[in-house]
């Protein structure tokens, strides 16, 4: 299975034209993917639906626009509400 947002994805969502921040870019994807992937319970692939990939791409680009470390949920919330697997 194919990961849900490839490195060309977020370059493109973050604008970045360059190579010189890749492996970072590839830290902050692996990093979004599992907290989004922790949060509803699910692991996610490139045929997830949208909101969830849209809610990695957010992240990733909080991380790099911001350096956030923390990773808040709360910014992506509503996109992966949704899709929470319920526990009991």
């Amino acid at each position: 299975m194919t990961a849900p947002v490839t490195l060309t994805e977020a370059k493109l969502f973050l604008r970045v034209e360059h190579a010189a921040e890749d492996g970072l870019i590839q830290t902050l994807i692996d990093a979004a993917q599992a907290r989004v992937e922790g949060e509803v319970g699910l692991g996610l692939t490139s045929t997830s639906a949208a909101p969830l990939r849209l809610a990695i791409l957010m992240l990733a680009l909080r991380a790099y626009e911001r350096g956030e470390v923390e990773m808040s949920i709360r910014p992506v919330e509503a996109w992966i509400a949704p899709y929470r697997v319920v526990r009991l």
